[in-house]
């Protein structure tokens, strides 16, 4: 059986990131802590896991150098008060809302909270800290409302941004950062991260650290998912083409119903259109024509979830919509 997947806060381990932590535990110790860090790379790679990691040890818990660089013992107060997010100098934004299901962005009112707690002095702890998890999942107004907390920095405050994307982010908002990169792991590595924690087999296990582009997490994430299934039905529909086989592309569409079918269909788009992308880039080295077409398709794969998340559409409309795509690109 697979370890379940923990939520960042109840994760006392970073895989790899040796480098970044003892570049963070060197300015706190020095005194010269930036009040702001922007954590960028890739979705999964452990930006997360390190910014509970860092609250910990700034809001007081003592180091215990049995979980790493900035481990902390699980069974301190200030770990457990963390764990079940009760600690008063804590404070996180995520897409999450407090009935437990995730939000298109993480609305305004929400961000306007920053510029309340950072004017508050520590209740028990050295630092008050703010995690954003993930900051490109601001929207227009929150994002002005972060910005206006960078620009009065709180002098015990900390805010960690994570970012998967930091270009979509205001340049504003960069620039009052330190930033701090997580560079994606070597696939070995990754796949034998997923061995020690899911049964998938060593075939499957790289096959999952390539699909992550080398991020642990998501590794992990995507073998609790079905990822490995719904990279199948891709490379089974692509392979047909410009035939599809009617039965399976129903099948799928059934699948895609309510909550967990959402993440499905994004499973799916997202494993053809990483597909698509390769299969486009090998044509371009072989000199093939019909490029424009499989650029309109993957643009296509790329478009649709987000219109389907945005306005509610069909996911199984989109899905043929996608697939009628894929047949213009493979006739040309």
């Amino acid at each position: 059986m697979a370890d379940p997947v923990p939520h960042p806060r109840d994760a006392w381990r970073l895989f790899g990131h040796e480098r970044a932590e003892a570049a963070f535990e060197a300015a706190r110790a020095r005194g010269r802590l930036h009040h702001a860090w922007l954590l960028t790379g890739t979705e999964g790679v452990g930006k997360a896991t390190f910014a509970y990691r860092a609250a910990r040890r700034l809001l007081g818990a003592p180091a215990d150098d049995r979980y790493g660089v900035l481990g902390a013992d699980p069974d301190h107060t200030v770990s457990r008060q963390i764990a079940v997010r009760s600690h008063p100098d804590l404070l996180t934004l995520e897409r999450i809302g407090e009935d437990g299901k995730p939000r298109k962005t993480i609305p305004v009112d929400e961000a306007r909270r920053l510029s309340e707690f950072f004017s508050k002095s520590p209740a028990s702890a050295p630092h008050r800290v703010a995690i954003i998890d993930a900051a490109d999942d601001l929207n227009v107004n929150a994002a002005n409302a972060v910005l206006k907390t960078l620009e009065e920095p709180p002098p015990r405050g900390v805010l960690l941004l994570i970012s998967h994307s930091p270009g979509r982010l205001l340049p504003t908002i960069r620039s009052r950062c330190r930033r701090l990169g997580f560079d994606a792991l070597p696939e070995d590595e990754v796949a034998d991260f997923v061995r020690q924690r899911t049964d998938v087999n060593p075939e499957d296990a790289l096959r999952l650290a390539r699909m992550a582009h080398g991020a642990p997490g998501k590794a992990w994430t995507l073998s609790a998912t079905g990822a490995l299934a719904m990279d199948d039905a891709a490379r089974e529909l692509l392979h047909d083409l410009p035939q599809v086989d009617e039965a399976m592309a129903l099948s799928l569409a059934d699948r895609f119903r309510g909550g967990e079918g959402a993440a499905q269909f994004a499973l799916l788009f997202e494993r053809l259109s990483e597909r698509v992308h390769q299969m486009a880039r090998r044509h371009a080295a072989e000199g093939r024509g019909g490029l424009d077409r499989w650029a309109a398709a993957w643009e296509t794969l790329q478009r649709l979830p987000r219109e389907v998340e945005a306005v509610n559409l069909d996911r199984a409309d989109a899905l043929f919509a996608a697939l009628s795509d894929l047949r213009d690109a493979a006739r040309a």
